[in-house]
């Protein structure tokens, strides 16, 4: 079988700009331990938009080719190439896969976690101009290199689902997990109404919570959480003293054993420490852009708070997002969180109208005409 020696990619030359249809080579040999493959299914997340209008941004990343929430079809592989569970990759698999990572520094051997490899490599940090080009999302063509965690996915998880348990899912799912999990019976608050906080509020609510609110905007967003499992949802119309003022009502003064941040805005900390309850937790795993607003100490110490930071998600979160979808594919309308396919010429539109709030999960299908 002759392999493309090229692809066309979505690639971003300057932040806020539209993305430029480019043809990229593709590496000439596929090593092992490596695949190629075909892009079926890529889902932008919030951090592509950041990425895109230069919220996130540091010196020489770009060019760059966008999106990191992607399944592939394969269209050739290296000797010796397998899934992170043992099983050998072929010439037609369906695989996702997660950032790469070295196996050698102290976050790899001596953590054992993958999320603090100091050489951890997402799609989007590979640059579109040197080698080996093409290992992101926007692309008719992505090369997996060896060091990526590969998963070969099941039939009945859907392209869009195991797409998003790419990053959305496995970092909402890390979140839970590092918090200690949801006590069944508790009060659970949601600072958050896109893609994340909507599929944290579904977690929230399958996990056993007795009352799960979801805090954000604008309003379509939030009665997309009362269809994902929110009890009550808050508007930040008001400001931060109304949005504590209302989750301590919502609680009968008590406030929430459980916040999770998946909003990221300045004020988030300070609405947290006060809407929390007494020996309650907070997890930060939105809050990637500028310093928040500043937060008492002595309120943390007062309530016996924890807080907890969580950073994205690795394989084994992959994995556990994607035993999460088919264990619960009936559970909740996923489907709704997705925009229709549309081709990879699309995608920059798509981009900006998540960047105005209009989207909650575009989905770039480069077969498409």
């Amino acid at each position: 079988m002759t392999i493309p020696t090229t692809t066309r990619a979505a690639v971003l030359t300057a932040h806020g700009e539209p993305l430029e249809l480019q043809e990229l080579p593709l590496p000439q040999h596929v090593e092992p331990g490596a695949a190629l493959v075909r892009i079926t299914c890529a889902s932008l997340c919030g951090t592509d938009i950041e990425i895109w209008s230069g919220r996130m941004s540091f010196p020489g990343m770009l060019p760059m080719v966008l999106g990191h929430e992607m399944v592939g079809e394969i269209v050739a592989v290296g000797d010796g190439t397998r899934d992170a569970l043992g099983r050998e990759l072929a010439v037609g698999d369906r695989i996702g896969w997660s950032e790469s990572t070295c196996g050698e520094c102290f976050g790899c051997t001596v953590l054992r976690e993958p999320v603090a490899c100091s050489r951890r490599g997402y799609g989007f940090l590979q640059r579109s101009d040197v080698p080996p080009y093409a290992t992101a999302g926007l692309a008719d063509y992505a090369y997996v290199v060896p060091g990526a965690a590969k998963l070969l996915l099941p039939a009945e998880v859907k392209d869009t689902w195991a797409s998003m348990a790419g990053c959305a899912a496995k970092t909402v799912l890390r979140a839970f997990g590092r918090a200690g999990g949801v006590r069944p019976g508790s009060r659970v608050v949601v600072q958050g109404s896109g893609a994340l906080g909507i599929f944290a509020t579904a977690v929230a609510k399958l996990s056993g919570a007795g009352s799960v609110i979801t805090v954000g905007a604008p309003a379509e967003r939030l009665a997309m959480a009362e269809r994902f499992g929110a009890d009550h949802v808050v508007g930040i119309e008001g400001g931060s003293d109304a949005v504590v003022a209302r989750v301590l009502e919502l609680t009968e003064g008590q406030g929430a054993d459980l916040v999770l941040d998946f909003a990221g805005a300045p004020s988030v900390g300070p609405e947290a420490i006060g809407m929390a309850a007494q020996r309650g937790t907070f997890v930060v795993v939105g809050s990637t852009g500028p310093v928040g607003e500043p937060i008492a100490l002595s309120a943390i110490m007062g309530k016996e708070l924890t807080v907890v930071g969580s950073l994205n998600g690795d394989i084994s979160d992959y994995a556990r997002a994607i035993d999460f979808f088919r264990a619960f594919a009936d559970r909740m309308p996923w489907d709704e969180l997705f925009s229709p396919a549309v081709p990879l010429a699309e995608a920059s539109a798509h981009i900006e109208r998540m960047h105005r709030l209009g989207e909650i999960k575009a989905v770039v299908d480069p077969r498409l005409p």
